[in-house]
């Protein structure tokens, strides 16, 4: 509640709703103010209650996203300056902050943003246990098999992907855990904050939080010895050449996961 502006705060306590349930909260200028509450969208009303009549709805003003802004950055943006240009922030509790705005570029490199006028609020849930069906094809005693996850958007890969590395980390009672490696590029595997991870990714993990894909692969084959390597969001050829030299490079085991919109998704 603490990171809204004050108007849309009051309207926040004010719901009724299991905010467990929450998934995103999206503030955009001159427009209304919506939610995202068991994959469904609604507008806040004007009252403090879900609604789906536009007219009744909260209307976000430049004012609301300045003061949110405020209290999400707690009153300096300069100290987060690169988070921004990065396009989000994660605050504590793992939550991530969507940001869109007027960017500012160098020879076709994003620089920096000013007039922020678009926020996504991606809520951080964590379903332990969400991956106990999936471990038996997964792991063996001594092996873990390599594996890809792939969904469209919103089905829950990035909470699936977690729950494997919390299991795979911690281990079983008749099977010892793994060392693995994982690289957060946004911040949404363990949701760190300050350095500290706000999810639990297991006892046995380290992270390289914000580093590029490619790059953090390499970094934790030559310094961190993982037995597995965990990323999210596969995309680029630069991904997947990273991802065949982890393979290649000793007895590794590798996660990914990628978003898609393919009419017939595998989860696993």
């Amino acid at each position: 509640m603490k990171i809204f502006s004050m108007n849309i705060r009051i309207l926040l306590r004010k719901l009724d709703i299991d905010f467990e349930d929450l998934q995103e909260i999206r503030l955009r200028i001159q427009a209304p103010l919506l939610l995202t509450y068991r994959n469904n969208e609604y507008y806040l009303s004007r009252s403090g209650q879900l609604c789906v009549v536009r007219e009744d709805a909260f209307i976000v003003t430049r004012n609301e996203l300045k003061e949110t802004m405020e209290f999400v950055s707690n009153y300096s943006i300069y100290a987060y300056e690169e988070e921004i240009r990065q396009g989000f922030l994660t605050i504590q509790g793992g939550h991530r902050i969507g940001i869109a705005g007027k960017t500012l570029t160098h020879q076709q490199t994003v620089k920096g943003m000013k007039y922020i006028s678009f926020l996504n609020i991606r809520i951080c849930h964590e379903v332990k246990g969400c991956a106990d069906p999936l471990m038996p094809y997964i792991r063996t005693e001594h092996q873990v098999r390599q594996t890809l996850i792939i969904s469209p958007p919103r089905c829950g890969k990035t909470t699936l992907l977690r729950d494997v590395i919390r299991q795979l980390s911690n281990g079983e009672e008749q099977k010892g855990g793994f060392t693995v490696g994982v690289v957060d590029e946004r911040s949404e595997i363990g949701a760190c904050y300050m350095g500290e991870p706000q999810n639990d990714v297991g006892i046995r993990t380290d992270i390289l939080d914000c580093c590029p894909k490619a790059e953090g692969m390499m970094m934790l084959v030559r310094t961190m010895s993982p037995q597995v390597i965990a990323v999210d969001e596969i995309g680029s050829r630069q991904d997947l050449e990273a991802m065949e030299y982890v393979v290649n490079s000793g007895a590794l085991s590798h996660f990914g996961q990628s978003g898609t919109h393919c009419n017939d998704p595998l989860d696993l």
